[in-house]
């Protein structure tokens, strides 16, 4: 499958033209004597996103952006963390298949039977002299964290980690299947965190209220055409289903989460966000100094848009705030998997711990872009609290 360059030169521009404001440099806290594991962390990218492997990181990291490098910053704090770079606009699949070659160091396998019924290549990219981490077992495990649409690819790998694929199982010969599908290894995950995930879809895709046009600036709408164009599909033939924007509407968003469920022996974390204030009209409305510029008008549609989907998801009132790109209600976990609201006394396994919303937009937890985000102090305390569980 193509490698695609998932930035362009003109969008790094224009990102770096309006990153001259500033931000307070926040003080971080020593490196905890109560830990019970130190687990490499594994970081994994969303839509139109980037990782380690791939040369923008070098320019700009998707992690930290420009508060700096937040893998290296965490590092120097005593974690181990990593981040993936698995495609841009593919399925949360795909994007599993990829994260898994390159814990492994292997070649990507997309599976003989999804392959040849997505129509593209069944292997990939070639891992094996630059694996993402040196060991990885049910002893090593791994704490996986998923920004956006990595919130979908870390679940579907923690799926097919602990009951593989019976698809691939019958279409592949014993000799030949990846290990990915064959399932049994559960136990190599310890933790899982989503950040501003969309677990249940976004009305995103079904706000497109061409008759509403925000008054937007110039420079407002061509970061919002920009993003819009950049998730597109790449147009390489797959099926049209092979595709995060497909896995990312809700009506799909929900047939995806009957395939998966929670493990009973991994810890669930998920962050949601919002950028929107609760107007008069029953509306909600982007507060302009905590959303990105980009996301001004989607923020502004998903935040009146109210109705029901072709498959019959009924969409109220509780869907308006949201944090630019994502419903703060989907955020919050997946509807058909047990749930929690956090609790420091009480966190418990195989259920959803949903942390307080986060205020800021659906950047915000990478370190935002024209709106700075300063996340070093926020992840240093969030795996903090995973290591001494």
């Amino acid at each position: 499958m193509k490698k695609i360059i998932r930035i362009t030169a003109l969008a790094l521009s224009l990102i770096l033209l309006f990153s001259a404001c500033t931000f307070k440099k926040a003080e971080y806290k020593p490196e905890s004597k109560n830990w019970k594991t130190n687990y490499t962390y594994v970081f994994v990218h969303g839509l139109s996103g980037w990782g380690s492997y791939d040369p923008q990181d070098k320019l700009l990291h998707y992690w930290g952006t420009f508060s700096g490098d937040l893998m290296k910053h965490l590092n120097s704090q005593g974690y181990n963390c990593v981040s993936a770079s698995v495609d841009p606009f593919g399925s949360a699949w795909d994007r599993a298949c990829e994260l898994y070659a390159q814990l492994t160091g292997s070649v990507v396998d997309y599976g003989k039977e999804h392959s040849e019924r997505c129509n593209h290549e069944r292997f990939g990219e070639d891992f094996s002299d630059n694996p993402l981490i040196e060991k990885w077992d049910d002893e090593n495990k791994i704490n996986l964290l998923g920004h956006s649409f990595g919130g979908a690819t870390v679940r579907m790998f923690a799926q097919l980690m602990a009951y593989g694929s019976k698809a691939e199982i019958q279409a592949t010969d014993p000799d030949d299947i990846s290990p990915l599908f064959v399932g049994g290894k559960a136990d190599w995950i310890y933790s899982i965190t989503a950040l501003a995930a969309p677990h249940n879809g976004t009305t995103a895709y079904n706000s497109n209220d061409t008759t509403y046009e925000p008054d937007l600036s110039f420079a407002e709408k061509l970061m919002s055409d920009m993003v819009g164009g950049a998730t597109a599909g790449s147009g390489d033939g797959r099926a049209d289903y092979d595709y995060a924007n497909y896995d990312l509407q809700i009506d799909n968003a929900v047939k995806l989460n009957e395939s998966l469920s929670a493990l009973e022996n991994v810890y669930y974390f998920s962050y949601p966000c919002s950028s929107t204030t609760l107007q008069k009209d029953g509306t909600y409305f982007p507060d302009r100094d905590m959303t990105e510029k980009m996301f001004v008008k989607s923020s502004i549609l998903m935040g009146r848009w109210i109705g029901e989907t072709e498959g019959g998801v009924i969409i109220d009132e509780a869907w308006l705030d949201n944090d630019g790109l994502v419903n703060t209600i989907s955020a919050t976990a997946p509807f058909n998997e047990p749930s929690v609201d956090f609790d420091e006394n009480n966190i418990a396994a195989g259920v959803w711990n949903v942390m307080p919303v986060y205020e800021g937009d659906h950047m915000s937890l990478q370190g935002g872009m024209l709106v700075k985000n300063d996340v070093r102090d926020f992840y240093a305390e969030h795996l903090e609290m995973i290591n001494s569980l």
